[in-house]
């Protein structure tokens, strides 16, 4: 820090240096007595150390390198110093033909726009180092070594010998000619079609990896058996037959019988029962209870410690008798002779057997029978179902009212035929049935806030 005051002193002693500062300023500051600070504590190292001369320093080595790519004091001479040996001659201009005024000179020169973005700095970019990075780099880096050292010693990998031992391929087979595109005789190719089929080898597939996954049958069976666009009955014509008709309101009546007897059904069940109805009796009956057999109940209390007491005793004395030897050999004999019994019985049960060998297989195909009969059914209800709207969510399918007129309503031609029902009720209902989407209901709305009603002033003004 000394050296670098004393070369500022020196250089403001030479003749021809302007100093930016004030003589006064100069002599205020030699005068006053310089400030001492505790320079070994670490917040007074950036506050009171001057550090110009660093950053001059650093400032001439960086336009040193901006301007000659490197410090001066590593240039070679040639690169510093050129021999000036003139002015050289211009060659002549050769003539042409003059077809139009052309501006000379000014053609050449860059516009100053460009001069002012074009890169003049010599120092070369920054590396970009995630342009050299390689994901796993360390492992693939692993890897190679290891199959170096393998290859070394003769030993061939896994997979490589997996592909040399594969079967070969038929080389006798000719390659299929590719034709040009403008040839008109070339087969017409669908887009939209089936998938081509692969041709290559399947092992060969199976080891790169190149195999597609085969399509689960199941994707392709529908949900539904039922069609997209179901007929109507007969009787929902305009004009329909008399008994066709007559079918369809009795198919619309029972409909609406089921559900006067669902709604039948709900109101007995939420109905009250007469029996659970309180009355005057058993309102007394409740406020008195526990009052009167108090008396009654004390006394069973007193006599039931004695009972207690005399059934422990008893108990303790059948617990400590001890069985004699002449009573467990009597228990064992009584054991053994009841193990034979049985013994003996499942014997004769067995000889039975011999003799209902036509009572058995008699059961035996009725059992089988019965067996087949509920798979045939199990079987029939599964077809049944698939028919049948699924539970795809929390609501339940709830099919679409049955357009029916009644006789009196009838038209007698189109033009006298009103419209009714709705073509997006019957395809969204069409689409839940067919379990292609789940049931669902409109969304309530909920306001956020209550409308608030006001006055305006010209109606308060007429009122």
């Amino acid at each position: 820090m000394a050296a670098a005051r004393r070369l500022k002193r020196v250089v403001a002693s030479q003749p021809g240096f302007l100093n930016l500062k004030s003589s006064s300023d100069g002599a205020g500051l030699g005068s006053s007595r310089r400030k001492r600070v505790n320079k070994n504590k670490k917040k007074n190292w950036n506050k009171f150390s001057d550090i110009n001369d660093v950053d001059e320093f650093l400032e001439d080595v960086r336009h040193q390198e901006r301007t000659t790519g490197g410090l001066l004091s590593e240039k070679s001479d040639d690169s510093l110093f050129f021999l000036d040996v003139g002015q050289p001659k211009k060659p002549e201009p050769k003539e042409e033909p003059v077809e139009g005024k052309k501006r000379k000179g000014k053609a050449s020169r860059p516009l100053r726009i460009d001069l002012i973005l074009q890169h003049d700095s010599l120092v070369p970019p920054a590396k970009d180092v995630l342009a050299y990075q390689q994901p796993n780099a360390k492992k693939l880096r692993r890897i190679a070594q290891k199959a170096e050292q393998l290859a070394a010693k003769g030993v061939v990998p896994r997979r490589q010998k997996q592909l040399l031992n594969r079967r070969p391929v038929n080389r006798t087979a000719k390659k299929a000619v590719t034709e040009a595109n403008n040839n008109p005789d070339r087969e017409y190719y669908d887009i939209w079609g089936q998938e081509s089929k692969e041709t290559a080898d399947p092992w060969y597939l199976q080891q790169t990896r190149k195999k597609l996954v085969k399509r689960p049958e199941k994707l392709n069976e529908k949900p539904s058996v039922l069609p997209a666009v179901e007929v109507i009955a007969p009787g929902g014509s305009y004009n329909p037959d008399f008994f066709s008709h007559q079918a369809l309101l009795q198919e619309a009546h029972e409909v609406e019988v089921k559900k006067h007897k669902e709604e039948e059904k709900i109101e007995r069940q939420l109905a009250v029962n007469k029996e659970h109805i309180a009355t005057e009796e058993t309102i007394f009956n409740e406020q008195v209870e526990g009052l009167v057999e108090e008396e009654n109940e004390e006394e069973e209390a007193a006599a039931a410690p004695n009972e207690e007491e005399e059934g422990v005793a008893v108990g303790a004395i059948s617990l400590a008798e001890k069985k004699t030897e002449r009573q467990r050999k009597k228990e064992k004999a009584e054991k053994i002779k009841e193990q034979q019994r049985q013994a003996y019985r499942q014997q004769t049960d067995r000889r039975q057997q011999l003799f209902q060998l036509r009572s058995i297989k008699s059961s035996i195909k009725e059992q089988e029978q019965k067996t087949k009969d509920r798979q045939k059914q199990r079987k029939a209800n599964q077809e049944a179902q698939k028919a049948q709207p699924r539970r795809l969510g929390k609501l339940k399918f709830q099919p679409q009212d049955m357009e029916v007129q009644l006789s009196d309503e009838l038209a007698g031609s189109l033009r006298q035929l009103k419209p009714e029902g709705s073509i997006l009720k019957d395809r969204f209902k069409s689409l839940q049935k067919r379990n292609l989407i789940e049931p669902r209901e409109r969304a309530k709305f909920k306001r956020k806030h209550k409308l608030k009603y006001v006055e305006k002033r010209a109606f308060r003004e007429i009122t």
